[in-house]
């Protein structure tokens, strides 16, 4: 199969038989072998209903229904699970992405040899105050903090190969931050392609300012979790040590003071609370690395690593 097109989907009861057929006429033009899967993130419209009946008349649309509302994240990894295509192609529901751009995105996976290409909506039809210039902030912070050069970390439009997609998992709010993920996995080639933003046609936007809130929150966890999920005592371990060593130094000179001038009120002084503290911290940043790497040398993934080629095994 040439290509998986997984589309995750909230209340999109409206724009579902226009995007298929629409997605259906770009294939059949390019000769291409695929399948439609479409992810029902607990919809409370008719949308199922939508789904069902456009199954029953193509065999190459497929669906999934969430008991309840999980999110885009979990949508988008039971698609990645149920995909089948070389190419996998993820987009909205919401016809602001355009299918016209399948062939092109597929021509930079299959000819150029990108792992991943993250559409960029150079031209924006949202809210400048509300989604643009929040946006461009979050953008670039992402950008300069994980040194993947994209401008639109958050397009629903990428393309990606097989492999990359059944080599990570996508959870919580990290839709956002799929290129990280592959990037962590190990898939260095990532590009970027211009692609077509529309105005929306139907309904409204599931996504409010708390996600731009969320989303920095989960780039600071999936960078954490990136450098040191495997090895955590090199960061608290680190900082354990600092923050005690410090402690220690303040404590040997409030020592050393008491013991030139008897007369010295050490509970008086701020260097006494701030030896104190520093010291508590430092052991507990210590034993939080050790139970941390008790944690990961007792997990079922701990050498859970790709392998790209073998010879001869």
């Amino acid at each position: 199969m040439n290509i998986s097109v997984v589309i995750p989907l909230f209340n999109e009861e409206e724009s579902l038989p226009e995007l298929c057929t629409w997605i259906q006429k770009v294939m059949d033009e390019n000769g291409f072998s695929y399948e439609i899967i479409l992810v029902d993130d607990g919809s409370t419209d008719q949308s199922w209903t939508v789904i069902e009946q456009l199954c029953s008349g193509y065999s190459h649309i497929k669906g999934i229904k969430f008991q309840r509302n999980y999110g885009k994240s979990a949508a988008l990894n039971e698609g990645f699970r149920a995909a089948e295509g070389e190419v996998v192609i993820t987009m909205d529901a919401d016809l602001q992405d355009s299918p016209d751009e399948i062939p092109g995105l597929r021509k930079m996976i299959v000819e150029d040899g990108y792992d991943m290409v993250s559409g960029w909506k150079k031209k924006r039809y949202d809210s400048t105050l509300a989604k643009n210039i929040p946006s461009k902030f979050f953008n670039a912070v992402t950008r300069r903090m994980s040194k993947i050069p994209l401008h639109d970390f958050n397009c629903g439009l990428k393309a990606y190969k097989k492999r990359v997609v059944k080599s990570i998992e996508v959870y919580g709010e990290m839709h956002r931050y799929i290129p990280v993920l592959a990037k962590w996995a190990g898939f260095k080639k990532i590009g970027e392609k211009v692609v077509e933003h529309r105005p929306r046609k139907y309904g409204v936007t599931k996504f409010g300012w708390e996600r731009f809130i969320n989303g920095f929150l989960d780039l600071a966890s999936i960078m954490f979790v990136g450098r040191f999920g495997k090895k955590p005592m090199h960061f608290f371990g680190l900082w354990g040590t600092l923050s005690f060593l410090v402690g220690l130094l303040l404590t040997a000179y409030l020592i050393v003071s008491k013991a030139i001038d008897p007369e010295y009120a050490l509970t008086n002084r701020p260097a006494f609370f701030m030896a104190l503290i520093l010291l508590l911290l430092g052991s507990q940043l210590f034993l939080a690395g050790f139970t941390g790497e008790l944690i990961a040398r007792n997990s079922a993934d701990r050498n859970n690593y790709l392998v790209e080629k073998k010879l001869g095994v």
